[in-house]
């Protein structure tokens, strides 16, 4: 009776680190480029902010990709959630110090779309006029 291959080989279960830190990366760039966080990075380094002021500041949002927004940014080290003990339970939310640091280039990004805004509908409406033809 043949044992078949008992000698199972140990698989390598190290991560190429050079990988690892370009998905690193591309995750941290990915989740800071989504529609809301860059409204919630700004509201938050202002000063502690609860749930329901970063509701307000972002009418559009909805309640559930509010709160999945903020558990990514928690989970990223970029805020900080803290819960008082009331009734009800108050929730505020703060930039941590990397997040502060962050600020200054989404300042310099929401200048440059704030400085841009008119070329670049002019620039759209052009394209989409000659996208007909």
């Amino acid at each position: 009776m043949s044992q078949g291959n008992i000698a199972v080989t140990d698989q390598d279960g190290a991560v190429d680190p050079a990988k690892l830190a370009a998905c690193t990366v591309l995750e941290v760039i990915n989740r800071i480029s989504g529609k809301w966080a860059i409204g919630i990075l700004l509201e938050a380094t202002r000063g502690p902010a609860r749930f329901t002021e970063l509701e307000r500041s972002m009418p559009s949002i909805s309640r559930r990709m509010l709160t999945l927004t903020l558990r990514n940014l928690e989970r990223d080290g970029l805020l900080e959630r803290t819960v008082y003990p009331t009734v009800p339970p108050r929730v505020e939310y703060e930039a941590t110090p990397m997040a502060r640091e962050l600020y200054d280039s989404l300042s310099g990004l929401v200048d440059w779309a704030g400085r841009h805004r008119e070329a670049i509908a002019v620039a759209r409406e052009a394209y989409d006029g000659h996208a007909g033809c």
